[in-house]
């Protein structure tokens, strides 16, 4: 391929594609080596993440139960975690106890 003879725009797509291939090879490479590498530990008795003390990735929190609703709308809860909805601090205010609002 003659490099000189492409334009600019030809010169930049090429970049770009090479760029997309160089990334692409590497996560290929990582991840069949990551499998080799879980395979070995299996072999072994143990998981990967045990050998290296790293947590599995992807591993989200489920979210916390309702605990309190509010009472002008029954679909609109809060599990008493992180900061206290306007409704919730509305109905303190008005001289009702957290227990008056149990879900």
């Amino acid at each position: 391929m003659d490099l000189n003879s492409l334009s600019l725009k030809e010169l930049k797509d090429l970049q770009a594609q090479v760029t997309k291939a160089i990334a692409s090879y590497e996560d290929r490479k990582k991840r069949e080596a990551l499998a080799e590498l879980e395979e070995k530990a299996r072999e072994m008795g143990f998981s990967l993440a045990e050998l290296t003390g790293v947590a599995p990735v992807g591993r989200k929190r489920a979210p916390a139960a309702a605990k309190y609703a509010n009472p002008a709308n029954q679909s609109d809860t809060w599990s008493g975690r992180g900061r206290k909805p306007r409704w919730f601090e509305a109905a303190l205010a008005a001289g009702k106890s957290p227990e008056d609002l149990l879900a």
